[in-house]
């Protein structure tokens, strides 16, 4: 390998290093990338501060830098050091989840606090115009620079680059959950290289779905410090008492891994995990899941006005549409069909037809070939399919309609599947919960593989939305609801 690919904070597959080297350059890479971020922040910032003072202060060049050029200079610096002080360069959250932009955001926040208590202070009349618009355009220009520094991340470690290297210990079971898990989702970051089970063996002998087991649970540490792991995910076994996991967070104190360690008790994350002391001893705390209150009052302002917003927006498409329904086949361009929607009420949801005329009727003679999981029926190649019907199914257009039911409230822009009537009627105790809040236009269902996911991870997701549901979240779906649709992944 080329001295010179050592330094690239994106290292090319051509480049790749030995695996047995990976673990002892992570923390190179990492640094690396966190260098990247802070030169591309800190030349966003200066190149739209630089812009709007020039632009601005033209007008007023005998005294363009007592007004333009301090204010300028300072809003950089308090920008920065917003970034700083919130952490917003932390290599933990680079590149992983909504908490790096969350940070962004707050920190852009705090400086807009701070710049309108200055103005005040010093009675500026200009500083209206860096709060308003310097400001936003940075939070703009910053957030998407990072998203695109993202995204080269995320293809990079697609190719098995910049990843973390793991060492999962605990039971078999529950490590091979993790491995499984960290090979189908490689954006996050993690790379289970080495295992330790209780009695140093795993399901295969010596290796656990091809990862090797390196020893006992008692060897973690000393596994650590010599090879060099970034990560040591702590997942359930009867091994791990407090007593032991404290003694090993001790053991691993000084080396660069972070300790992970697995909740056993229920599946939750996001907002409602908290941790606090009580009485000396660290508690998770899970606070209840929010139906109400000020921030779903926001969700339902947001849904009705990014409904509106977009029929308008699509209004066009949606009459071409119609257009090529009605011109494929017999019948009309939009199809009702009865739905549950939020605490078990009924509703008509309205599609783009896509199937011949008649074709709920001709469903019992196709069951034997349902694709579907679960309570879901789903077919790969299903006649009843139009060929306009086909291309809309594959990008979704056919759901455009769906935005009158957001607009008169029946559904949500972002929620669980909208199930049918006979579907409901099958829900048990658990399930019956994604009835809770409103069915949506997409959810995690939709960015997650729609129809190609099995029964059990499709109510795992929509449940998982119910309970850590956040603005947050919302937004984050949204976002990636439209590669989603643009991929046309799991739809038919």
């Amino acid at each position: 390998m080329e001295q010179g690919e050592l330094v690239s904070p994106f290292p090319s597959a051509r480049g790749r290093l030995p695996d047995e080297v990976i673990g002892r350059t992570a923390t190179d890479w990492e640094q690396r990338y966190r260098r990247t971020v802070i030169t591309t922040d800190t030349a966003v910032t200066a190149c739209v501060v630089a812009s709007i003072g020039i632009f601005f202060g033209a007008r007023d060049a005998a005294n363009w830098h007592e007004k333009w050029g301090i204010l300028a200079f300072g809003t950089e610096l308090l920008v920065l050091g917003a970034l700083a002080a919130s952490r917003a360069w932390a290599p933990a959250v680079l590149g992983q989840g909504a908490e790096e932009f969350r940070r962004l955001g707050r920190s852009l926040f705090a400086a807009v606090v701070v710049l309108a208590l200055g103005g005040i202070a010093l009675t500026s009349r200009n500083i209206k115009l860096w709060i308003f618009v310097a400001v936003p355009a940075i939070a703009l220009t910053t957030m998407i620079a990072r998203y695109l520094l993202r995204l080269r991340l995320h293809r990079q470690r697609k190719d098995g680059l910049c990843l973390r290297p793991v060492l999962a210990a605990g039971s078999p079971d529950s490590v091979r959950d993790l491995i499984t898990r960290a090979r189908k989702l490689p954006h996050l970051g993690w790379r289970v290289e080495a295992v330790c089970t209780a009695d140093g063996h795993g399901l295969d002998g010596d290796q656990l779905d091809g990862v090797p087991v390196v020893g006992r649970l008692a060897d973690v540490a000393g596994h650590v410090r010599r090879d060099g792991y970034r990560v040591v995910a702590i997942t359930p076994d009867p091994h791990w008492s407090p007593e032991r996991l404290q003694r090993l967070a001790w053991n691993l104190e000084g080396s660069d891994a972070e300790m992970v360690v697995a909740p056993v008790l229920m599946e939750v994350a996001g907002p409602r995990l908290h941790v606090d002391a009580v009485l000396g001893i660290p508690l998770l705390r899970v606070s209840l899941p929010t139906f109400t209150g000020g921030r779903r009052v926001v969700k339902e302002v947001v849904d009705r006005l990014g409904a509106a917003i977009l029929l308008l927006l699509f209004a066009p498409l949606m009459v071409l549409v119609g257009l090529l329904v009605l011109a494929d086949s017999r019948g009309g361009a939009l199809y009702r069909q009865r739905r549950v929607g939020k605490d078990g009420r009924e509703f008509t949801i309205f599609k783009f037809r896509t199937m011949v005329a008649g074709a709920h009727g001709a469903r019992a003679a196709l069951a034997h070939r349902n694709d579907g999981a679960g309570l879901l029926f789903k077919l790969r190649r299903d006649p009843r399919v139009t060929r306009v019907g086909a291309v809309l199914r594959r990008y979704s257009l056919d759901e455009l309609p769906q935005l009158f039911n957001v607009l008169t409230g029946s559904m949500s822009l972002v929620g669980p599947r909208p199930p049918l009537p006979e579907e409901s009627a099958e829900y048990g105790p658990d399930i019956r919960r994604r009835l809770l809040v409103k069915p949506g236009l997409t959810g995690l269902w939709q960015i997650s593989g729609r129809s190609d996911l099995p029964w059990d991870e499709a109510v795992r997701l929509d449940l998982r939305y119910v309970e850590d549901w956040s603005l947050a979240l919302d937004t984050v779906i949204l976002w990636k609801t439209l590669r989603a649709v643009l991929h046309g992944q799991g739809a038919y």
